[in-house]
């Protein structure tokens, strides 16, 4: 996979994308990060990309001809014209879903949006969705960009060590990861559960998505509304939001 981020501060991006397990499936070729200055697609001396937006109003906006001619360079460096996501409070919130139809895509890029945000021209003739981080509003499109990057980029092969690393996390399949624990079987006096030192692997396993419903019943039981669960998982889930409803 392919990755492009369009940003004032391409530093910034490649300081985060260039270490740890993602730096390390760069250099192994399993996958390519590309971050690209805005500011070298201006024909303005003094390199501006933003101007004030008709209408008047407070802020400024960034300008159309910069992103197009930056995409348009991406798309030819490509070879096919990469799906553009723009980093925006305005676009659909992201989900561990979104994140598995967006790594399906060969290349991807990612305009980081600053300021008032960019004109709606560039919007209209190259982005193919709007996306968001939560309902908040933050200070650049980078550190978006950089969390859809990473997420992406995690469940192409070859970046993590296994599929499992990320199929048995929290959202991937609908729930919260079950509670893990590691050496020493006893600390401070709280033991661990004695499933996961019986070496019985079926029990564990079971043990794990009982857990996993158990959390998910407790902290997100907006979640559950979009799963299919068998009587014994709906069992399980009932009894967690009674007790939720007691304690209230």
């Amino acid at each position: 996979m392919r990755i492009d981020i369009i940003t004032l501060f391409p530093e910034m991006c490649e300081a985060v994308m260039n270490e740890s397990i993602i730096g390390r499936a760069q250099k192994s070729g399993a996958l390519e990060v590309y971050c690209h200055q805005l500011r070298d697609y201006t024909y303005d001396k003094h390199n501006r990309v933003d101007d004030c937006p008709y209408g008047g109003g407070k802020g400024m906006l960034l300008m159309a001809e910069p992103i197009a001619d930056c995409y348009e360079h991406i798309w030819a460096q490509a070879g096919a014209r990469p799906h553009l996501v723009y980093m925006s409070p305005q676009g659909s919130v992201l989900t561990q879903e979104k994140v598995k139809e967006l790594a399906g895509y060969e290349n991807i890029c990612i305009l980081c949006g600053h300021y008032e945000g960019v004109d709606e021209r560039v919007l209209e003739e190259f982005v193919d969705e709007q996306v968001s981080i939560g309902d908040y509003v933050l200070t650049g499109g980078e550190l978006p960009a950089l969390i859809l990057a990473d997420a992406i980029s995690r469940m192409e092969p070859g970046v993590l060590a296994e599929d499992v690393c990320f199929e048995e996390e929290s959202h991937f399949n609908g729930l919260l990861e079950y509670p893990q624990y590691t050496r020493p079987a006893n600390w401070r006096g709280r033991e661990v559960p004695e499933v996961l030192l019986s070496g019985h692997h079926a029990r564990i396993q079971q043990w794990r998505h009982e857990e996993s419903l158990r959390r998910t019943a407790a902290s997100r039981p907006d979640l559950l509304s979009k799963l299919r669960l068998t009587p014994k998982e709906e069992q399980i889930v009932q009894e967690i939001l009674s007790k939720n409803e007691k304690k209230e």
